[in-house]
């Protein structure tokens, strides 16, 4: 036995740890005791002021809204200028209307002549008398023959009474009762209750029901003997009336406690006085404070149930916050290697930009060079114009090279960018064949090779497609198939169609570019589109070429959700495949087509001998290279060093006087487009002069744009003296 007893020390732990808990918990329990009342308090208070700001705000609306409706039959009862005074009958009816027990006139000296209902009398007709004698609106209380009660609502009317005197005011009334259930005085779902009560305690509305008489009776009989209590409170709401104050305290009396509020009311000398008894609110609280405690207990049970819960479980989360650091490691691990990756592969762009930029600066220098060189050794031969010829002709092929490289390097530039946007709009797939044929044709010839064009099955010539995009993926194809082509090879291209069955609008257009060239290496194949590429050989690397030209190929294809292919074998050469869904176009109609052949048949009769064309240039060598091309063609010229010069130049001459505008696009004040609108505007019977784009602009969406503010064609700089000719033809009468 004597082991199983405690140790003292542990007793003595254990019993101030129960004295203390005791101690903790009487504490905490007197604590939830006070604060309760103070809570109960507080939500009285706060309960209490909203309620009555509740009520005087209804009764100020309602006292407002009667008032209003009063102020509505005195404006019957004084009529208009032209009818005079309405009748009785009209004031009666409309009192009536508006649901009024009773209406009367008020004499100046305070009598009430009765126009319909029973006959009143005012409570306290001094203040009545006083403010309507004031010509203000007032309300007052008053007691019909039948001992009812009766709210009085008066505003200044002067109507002829019995007697021959003038009323200075009209009176209609409600009974108490139905003011008590619109003001909801009477509510039994109501917490509270209230009173409307006079200076002296006597009452307005809210008394049905009560024995007492006076409000302070009733406060006297709620302190049940406690009269020295009872007196001091009624002395304090005396005088906070006295003083026009709200009045606001907690009384008890017995185990009860009551909140009482006052406040006084708009339009009259009344007081809302309400009641809220605590009695409902303590039983609660109570009943609050034992399932507080039992709930602390038990809580206090469960905090060492949920410490050990939360230890197991905090074990289980550190055995996974090891395990998740294991997984996190391995996938840094993982993104460690990726990014060593794309590292690399960003070095690898890196060295293709690099070599790339190697290539372009030799195959730039290279035709720079035959350009300087060339024009050092016409400069220097002067006398021999043989030998000038020979050179500025290689100067001209070495320009167009160059030209090329920078269009390619522009290109990819702007498809990179994502500003490349397609002009789709009707064409003929033979045209652009023969197109075609008509630019590669010299090349072929060049080298001496086969070239030879198939067109089978079909099914839509007239397709709606970007035809400058379109030549521009084949002219790409082929002129590669013609470089990479030994001489005496053969370049072949193949078109032809075959149905949709899921849309029978389109139609699959397939393009093949094939050729008996050197061919390409599998592994260069799978890299052939990217940016910058370039196979690795010697007979690659003499062949001029950005690298761009496959890359543009492909991206343009893939902006008309198209595809491409290529199958190549070293030494057999290559062959492309591109795939286009395009939509069918209708035939253009037949006068239209020959309209079109008549018009070049005539285009190629006009004579540009002495036809005056209006040049607008802002830059001065540009324009003098232009004057000196142009005089060729014994045009005569004049200068405009902007839009807005050209715009007043145009305005100032004599109808007719110029044959053609050749406009600049990007010039100071205003531009190309500027400007032809405003000729476009002008009240002119040659307001629609051809107008001709020459700008280094020369993207499809540059040509489109400048179609769209007028002009009639495009032409793209450096200036090609053949591509004039032609437009000026095509558009001079």
């Amino acid at each position: 036995m004597k082991n199983k007893i405690l140790p003292p020390s542990l007793r003595i732990n254990i019993t101030v740890i129960i004295c203390l808990t005791i101690f903790v918990f009487s504490f905490l329990g007197i604590s939830i005791h006070n604060m309760s009342e103070n809570t109960i308090g507080e939500i009285g208070s706060a309960y209490m002021t909203g309620m009555n700001e509740q009520v005087s705000l209804h009764f100020e609306t309602i006292i407002e809204l009667r008032l209003t409706m009063a102020e509505s039959i005195a404006r019957i009862a004084t009529g208009d200028v032209d009818s005079g005074y309405g009748t009785r009958e009209e004031i009666e009816y409309g009192a009536r209307a508006r649901h009024f027990l009773c209406a009367a006139l008020y004499s100046p000296d305070g009598g009430i002549e009765m126009i319909f209902g029973d006959p009143v009398a005012l409570n306290h007709p001094a203040p009545f008398l006083e403010s309507l004698q004031n010509g203000e609106r007032k309300a007052a209380s008053a007691t019909g023959n039948d001992g009812d009660g009766v709210i009085l609502f008066g505003v200044p009317c002067e109507y002829p009474m019995s007697d021959g005197n003038n009323s200075i005011a009209i009176v209609v009334g409600l009974s108490t009762q139905y003011m008590g259930e619109t003001l909801f005085l009477d509510s039994d779902k109501s917490l509270s209750y209230s009173f409307v009560i006079r200076e002296d305690g006597s009452y307005v509305v809210g008394n049905e029901g009560d024995s007492h008489k006076n409000y302070f009776d009733r406060l006297t009989s709620i302190f049940d003997g406690q009269d020295r209590e009872a007196a001091a409170c009624i002395e304090q709401l005396k005088a906070a009336i006295n003083a026009g104050e709200d009045y606001s305290a907690i009384i008890k009396s017995g185990g009860s406690r009551h909140h009482i509020h006052c406040t006084n009311l708009p339009y009259c000398e009344w007081y809302l006085v309400t009641v809220l008894p605590f009695e409902g609110l303590d039983h609660a609280i109570s009943g609050m404070e034992l399932r507080w405690l039992t709930i602390v207990y038990a809580a206090s049970f469960a905090v060492i149930a949920m410490l050990l819960y939360i230890f197991f479980r905090y074990l289980k989360l550190f055995r996974c916050q090891v395990s998740e650091l294991k997984r996190m490691n391995t996938e840094m691990d993982v993104a460690r290697n990726a990014a060593e990756q794309a590292r690399k592969e960003a070095e690898q762009a890196n060295a293709a930009k690099q070599e790339f930029l190697s290539s372009m600066s030799h195959d730039i220098r290279t035709p720079m060079n035959a350009i300087i060189g060339m024009t050092s050794l016409a400069l220097e031969n002067t006398d021999d114009p043989k030998r000038v010829q020979d050179y500025l002709s290689k100067i001209a092929l070495s320009s167009k090279h160059l030209l090329g490289l920078i269009n390619d390097v522009l290109d990819i530039s702007k498809i990179e960018s994502g500003k490349m946007a397609l002009n789709v709009e009707p064409m003929s797939l033979r045209e652009a064949m023969d197109s075609i044929v008509n630019i590669m044709q010299p090349q072929v010839a060049a080298k001496n090779q086969q070239f030879n064009v198939a067109a089978r099955e079909i099914l839509s010539e007239n397709v709606y497609c970007d035809g400058v995009r379109l030549n521009q993926v084949l002219i790409n194809l082929l002129g590669n198939a013609v470089k990479f082509t030994p001489k005496k090879g053969s370049v072949q291209l193949t078109v032809y169609q075959e149905a949709l069955p899921e849309d029978a609008t389109r139609v699959r257009t397939h393009f093949l570019v094939s050729d008996t060239g050197i061919g390409m290496s599998k592994e260069y194949q799978k890299v052939i589109f990217e940016s910058f590429s370039r196979e690795d050989n010697t007979r690659v690397r003499k062949t001029e070429g950005s690298g761009l030209g496959m890359a543009i190929t492909k991206c343009i294809v893939d902006a008309m959700d198209g595809s491409i292919s290529v199958h190549s074998e070293q030494g057999h050469g290559s062959e492309f495949h591109v795939v286009l869904d395009l939509e069918r176009a209708a035939a253009p109609a037949v006068s239209e087509a020959v309209e079109g052949a008549a018009g070049a048949e005539r285009a190629n009769d006009v004579v540009l001998k002495e036809r005056r064309v209006l040049l607008a240039e802002d830059n001065e060598l540009n324009w003098e290279v232009a004057r000196e091309l142009l005089s060729i063609l014994e045009l005569e010229l004049d200068w405009a060093e902007n839009g807005e010069i050209c715009v007043e130049k145009f305005k100032k001459s004599p109808v007719g006087f110029y044959d053609a505008i050749i406009m600049d696009v990007r010039m100071p004040v205003m531009d190309g487009y500027e400007a032809t609108a405003a000729i476009r505007e002008l009240e002119r019977e040659d307001a629609d002069i051809p107008i001709i784009a020459m700008t280094a602009d020369a993207f499809s969406e540059d040509i489109q744009r400048c179609l769209s503010c007028g002009m009639n064609d495009h032409l793209a700089k450096p200036i090609d003296i053949q591509a004039v000719t032609c437009k000026l033809k095509k558009y001079l009468k």
